[in-house]
């Protein structure tokens, strides 16, 4: 039975899926069926010339995949989602059924590299071209607009330094002069912040991090209004981002606690950082959630937390931060973020078979940067792994 009352996201995160289905089932069911069978030649018609069909072709949509979606759109407080095959793949069909030849994209300078080299390779080979301002200043977004502007793309917090963009001012600016703006919300979660709060149309995750949270499948989600996402949609299965049911469940699976680990890593992250920024081998910690961080105001009035990624600097640079996840014991060197297990990653070590180290710290990135995901451990053995691989 639907409720009548707003619901807090613990609710939803369980129940934010009711009535996509008929079925008694507690648990949701997978239908990993690639195709649908129609009662009749009418009804096929319908559903194949249909907005979203649930049950005509997986590539189209599917049961399991839209209950995932629900609870996502419920989530982050918009009325549609659309699963995708990842969150590059969310990202790039979001980005494509915007824009088109001769349309100018504003984006910050600090992004997934992902979406970095989408910005800066592919579409300029396409005809659209693209400015990458610095996130910090809101004003640099105004000043970077053109009469052929169509989107704007934003991503707060970013990666691996963790600035703040001000999604406020960029969905003010942008909606002035009917722009579309997109945020990527990876990193901080629907449980911290909602950028469609502050303005912002269309939000995309990962949702291979923190919706999932346990490092078991891939795949991503754009949320917006009904029209924008079928705009998406209508790209999507000609591009064949789609997702499955097989990861939509385990999706559903990780959505259920997605409040409760949120919670967890914001705290276990901020007790981290602030162990960190004691130690005498770190010269520099970032985190929003520390009173030094530039934009901790900022970040203060648009999230309920900080977020579970923090990232440091270690005073003996290069070499001193590619020997440290070495070291770890707890610690996975591994990339990505957002699952049960605390993750650490070497920054110039991803990026430098395809970046110059040059490159690199023209991005705003130290080569003595290491990037820390933080998992569901306990803060105390966290800190004490960190102590005892900074000792050497």
């Amino acid at each position: 039975m639907p409720v009548d009352f707003p619901l807090h996201s613990e609710t939803l995160a369980i129940h934010g899926d009711a009535g996509v289905e008929d079925l008694a089932d507690i648990a949701p069911a997978i239908h990993p069926s690639s195709t649908f069978r129609a009662r009749s030649a009418s009804e096929f018609a319908e559903i194949a010339t249909g907005d979203r069909p649930m049950r005509f072709y997986t590539r189209y949509g599917n049961p399991t995949v839209a209950r995932a979606e629900r609870v996502i759109a419920g989530l982050e407080g918009k009325a549609a989602a659309l699963l995708l095959a990842s969150g590059m793949g969310a990202i790039s069909t979001t980005v494509l059924a915007n824009v088109s030849a001769g349309d100018h994209i504003v984006a910050q300078s600090a992004h997934y590299m992902g979406t970095t080299r989408l910005l800066a390779d592919l579409l300029p080979r396409f005809g659209v071209s693209v400015t990458q301002v610095d996130q910090t200043d809101p004003a640099a977004f105004e000043a970077a607009l053109r009469p052929e502007t169509r989107l704007m793309i934003v991503e707060s917090p970013s990666n691996p330094t963790l600035a703040i963009t001000d999604l406020a001012a960029v969905a003010a600016t942008a909606r002035a002069r009917g722009i579309t703006t997109v945020a990527d919300n990876t990193f901080a979660s629907p449980i911290n912040q909602r950028p469609g709060d502050h303005g912002i149309d269309l939000v995309v995750h990962s949702a291979t991090k923190y919706l999932g949270g346990h490092s078991d499948l891939v795949a991503g989600v754009v949320c917006g209004d009904e029209a924008a996402v079928q705009k998406v949609w209508e790209h999507a299965i000609v591009l064949g981002a789609s997702s499955n049911a097989f990861d939509a469940w385990l999706l559903l699976r990780g959505l259920r606690t997605l409040p409760l680990r949120v919670a967890r890593q914001c705290e276990s992250a901020l007790t981290l950082a602030r162990a960190l920024q004691a130690h005498p081998a770190v010269a520099r910690v970032h985190y929003p959630g520390l009173e030094c961080h530039p934009q901790h105001a900022l970040a203060r009035r648009q999230m309920k937390g900080f977020g579970g990624v923090l990232s440091i600097e270690l005073a003996g640079g290069y070499d001193a931060a590619k020997s440290l996840v070495g070291r770890l014991q707890l610690v996975a060197n591994a990339v990505s973020l957002g699952g049960v297990e605390t993750l650490a990653v070497h920054a110039a070590s991803v990026w430098e078979g395809s970046l110059s180290i040059a490159q690199i710290e023209a991005a705003g990135v130290s080569t003595a940067l290491v990037r820390i995901a933080v998992g569901l451990e306990h803060p105390e053995d966290l800190v004490r792994d960190f102590e005892q691989a900074l000792a050497v």
